[in-house]
């Protein structure tokens, strides 16, 4: 036994993890992330809620675990061996986590107003690289954490009850304050190295304060509607549907900008119709009402009018999306977007694109694709 702990203890990992320990826990964020852009694909996938759920756990069991450290209270148990490890281990669920946010919004074809949203996720979970204490700072680590659950539940528990709407997502975050507050106060109780650290109100209200801006950034539409996502998004020429499949003709983007399909200038000939094609991802079941607001850009004004909001409803399950299209007849030509929304007016996408006049000089490049 004794010549077994000393081969773990001079083992090649520890002394690969001793000798960079400067960079071990940006390392393992990393692997979180990499790990789960592999493996994740659909959150409804019970695979998905299974890692999602697992990691949320280990995670709070680990901040629990590493919190008591300083205070001696794993001497003498098989815990002892692994403590070093725990704030790798954060940092590894940190960044499972938050992959896993980072692959369900990338389904969307724009971020639209909503990158505010990935900007704070992406702040907060690299700010402790350039802290000294990095993940002991225990302010940093329980905000954090905090966010990263506010983004669990906002996922979770849509999925779980097949709704989406702002009664969900307040108690989607008032789950995830609780569950914060209640882990907080038992660590703090449990941890006298914890109680010299921080103190409890500053700490809640920190946790507070960030419950409070989310919910600010939501009601200004600054927050994409999770768990849905805007899958495809084309301006198109003709739409037909035909067996079960939606044929969509648009005008291809040359083969170099190959992360979009259609061509942002619509060449336009009078009295033509405009038609926005958009597959929506949402989880099984899942039932919403979603529109199309399409607005033009007044030059004389220099802002934005809407001409019109043209609604359907979809049911989640798809793979490819929930398919719809909408189209307006005697459009003027200009700058257009048609925004994707829901219901409650949440940004699901932008569809930008400028509406040209036809010359006929040049024969259009039009590509018909199935859906």
């Amino acid at each position: 036994m004794k010549n077994t702990l000393a081969r773990y203890k001079n083992s090649a990992f520890r002394s690969f993890i001793r000798r960079h320990s400067k960079y071990a826990p940006i390392l393992f964020f990393i692997g979180g992330f990499i790990f789960d852009t592999f493996t994740l694909g659909r959150i409804d996938r019970l695979y998905d809620l299974t890692v999602l759920c697992l990691h949320m756990t280990s995670l709070s069991i680990t901040l629990y675990l590493y919190n008591l450290v300083d205070d001696g209270k794993w001497k003498g148990t098989f815990l002892e061996r692994y403590e070093e490890y725990l704030p790798l281990a954060i940092q590894f669920f940190f960044g499972g986590l938050s992959s896993a946010y980072v692959i369900y919004f990338s389904r969307s074809v724009s971020l639209s107003k909503t990158a505010s949203f990935f900007i704070i996720l992406v702040l907060l979970l690299i700010a402790n690289e350039f802290l000294k204490k990095r993940i002991s700072n225990k302010y940093l680590q329980f905000g954090v954490y905090y966010f990263i659950s506010f983004t669990f539940f906002t996922f979770m528990i849509p999925v779980f009850i097949k709704e989406l709407n702002t009664t969900i997502f307040l108690i989607s975050g008032a789950a995830s304050l609780v569950s914060t507050l209640v882990l907080l106060t038992f660590i703090y109780g449990k941890s006298p190295s914890t109680r010299k650290e921080i103190k409890l109100w500053k700490m809640i209200t920190i946790i507070i304060s960030i419950y409070g801006i989310i919910n600010l950034f939501y009601f200004l539409r600054l927050i994409p509607p999770v768990p849905l996502a805007l899958d495809k998004g084309i301006v198109a020429h003709n739409i037909v549907q035909k067996n079960g499949k939606y044929e969509v003709t648009y005008e291809s983007e040359e083969s170099h900008i190959f992360w979009r399909k259609h061509k942002l200038d619509f060449s336009y000939t009078p009295e033509q119709r405009v038609y926005i094609f958009s597959s929506i991802f949402a989880p099984t079941d899942l039932k919403k009402s979603i529109f199309h607001r399409w607005r033009k850009y007044n030059e004389q004004t220099k802002a934005w009018e809407t001409v019109d909001d043209i609604g359907y409803d979809i049911t989640g399950g798809r793979d490819g999306g929930f398919r719809g299209y909408t189209y307006k007849d005697n459009v003027m030509p200009g700058e257009w977007e048609v925004q994707v929304l829901t219901e409650e007016e949440q940004v699901l996408g932008v569809i930008g694109f400028d509406i040209v006049l036809n010359t006929g000089q040049k024969p259009l490049k039009l590509k018909t694709s199935k859906f």
